[in-house]
């Protein structure tokens, strides 16, 4: 009786966390949902919501995968490791380039504002997740050129989110950057500094968050979808990145320029899952 007990306690508390997972993911595309309709001190407002509720579902989503070990590794290597580059950052200017932010994002640490790794450990997650997928690492631990590929990928799906929101975020005025040039065809006023160095940081970030957190306590990371809501977030960002700046914005080149290039992962990705769900289907 004893150990019927045993065996039927982990599937409540699975059921709780994918339930709780997904619920958060929900919650995050809520609170963007309106994010291009309002302005001003609203938009500053919804900006740091969003950015800690889509946080929340990352974290969610990590302890879904991989127990209390994926959102301590999150948090040690993404919070912690963002924080700390970020710091380097805006008093060197490395590895991204010279810029400072405005004060507009709420209290700072170090003179970064709190929110900023906040952003990195709501998308490392996705994007991890992204090439887990992507890169056939899901199974149990994964071999040593799986994890390569992971975080390869990895970095990628993370950096090239970075030119949707960079964009955005200057203007709306919350970093500014002391030289924006050269850019990337179409991102203006955002230097190519910044997207080499956010491609070298992810890389390195992803790596380190898939060998923190050890192995699995589930394949599946939530109601047999490829890399459970995680990888939802993922597509969300990038479909939502995209029609936000070429419907409301006014920045259809930034559209096309981030359209490409994180559509290299989101795409393949998008293939994958919809595969996935035909063939349950």
């Amino acid at each position: 009786m004893v150990q019927v007990q045993e065996r039927s306690a982990p599937r409540r508390g699975s059921g709780t966390g994918r339930r709780t997972a997904w619920g958060l993911a929900a919650a995050a595309v809520l609170c963007q949902v309106p994010y291009p309709l309002v302005s001003g001190p609203g938009r500053d407002v919804l900006t740091v919501v969003g950015v800690v509720v889509f946080c929340l579902a990352s974290v969610a989503a990590a302890a879904l995968r991989h127990g209390v070990r994926g959102p301590l590794a999150l948090f040690a290597v993404a919070g912690l490791g963002g924080l700390v580059v970020e710091a380097v950052g805006v008093r060197t200017g490395f590895p991204f380039g010279a810029y400072h932010y405005t004060g507009s994002l709420g209290p700072s640490v170090a003179g970064v504002p709190v929110v900023v790794p906040l952003a990195w450990v709501m998308m490392a997650w996705p994007a991890l997740e992204a090439a887990r997928v992507l890169a056939g690492s899901r199974e149990r631990g994964g071999t040593p050129a799986a994890r390569v590929r992971t975080a390869l990928v990895g970095g990628w799906a993370l950096a090239s989110w970075d030119v949707f929101l960079d964009p955005q975020m200057v203007d709306a005025g919350h970093w500014i950057w002391s030289d924006p040039r050269p850019a990337l065809p179409g991102v203006e006023g955002v230097p190519l500094t910044n997207f080499a160095g956010w491609v070298a940081v992810s890389v390195v970030m992803v790596a380190a968050v898939d060998l923190a957190s050890g192995h699995p306590v589930r394949r599946s990371a939530g109601n047999g979808a490829p890399g459970g809501p995680a990888v939802l977030l993922y597509l969300w960002a990038y479909a939502s990145s995209m029609t936000a700046c070429l419907v409301f914005f006014g920045r259809p080149q930034v559209a096309l320029a981030g359209g490409v290039l994180m559509g290299l992962v989101a795409v393949p990705l998008a293939v994958r899952v919809a595969g996935a769900a035909g063939g349950r289907g």
